[in-house]
């Protein structure tokens, strides 16, 4: 886990300061960093951290970062309903069952829905519990490490 949170933080670094314009050049600039990462894991980290192409005006795409890497307001509110609405989380596989406060379920997985968190698959709320599916190849701990980079402080 610490290890995918470290490669994020490299990958954003990698971006800024290069101009890379596809996912291959990106994956040997991390191989030489070190990190040994398949070409979906890739797609899965530059999709987490809202990555996209951008024209360059004459003879391509690169890779940039959100011009606006803050939170925005609406987010922000999303993530305070995950926050206060999560009391624990168990997994099975890849599916999950999180317990939330009574009548919190719904808010907490409209919330992980809009948020976009790309292990989940899709959510089921009740009164106070979710059902959750990991997407193909997601693990707990990758949900957990996503956690903690999008919804900080959260009480798992």
């Amino acid at each position: 886990m610490r290890e995918r949170h470290t490669r994020l933080n490299l990958v954003k670094e990698l971006i800024k300061n290069n101009r890379i314009d596809n996912q291959d050049t990106l994956l040997e600039m991390l191989k030489k960093e070190g990190y040994s990462v398949t070409q979906a894991t890739l797609s899965r980290d530059l999709k987490m951290l809202k990555v996209g192409k951008i024209s360059d005006g004459w003879s391509g795409y690169y890779y940039a970062l959100p011009e606006n890497d803050l939170i925005s307001e609406s987010e922000k509110s999303y993530i305070q309903d995950v926050r206060r609405g999560i009391l624990s989380i168990e997994f099975s596989g890849n599916f999950g069952v999180i317990k939330t406060r009574s009548g919190h379920a719904n808010s907490v997985a409209i919330a992980l829905d809009v948020l976009a968190i790309p292990e989940i698959l899709g959510t089921l709320a009740g009164d106070d519990t979710i059902f959750v599916i990991l997407r193909e190849g997601m693990s707990k701990e990758d949900l957990q490490e996503s956690f903690k980079n999008r919804i900080p402080d959260i009480q798992e």
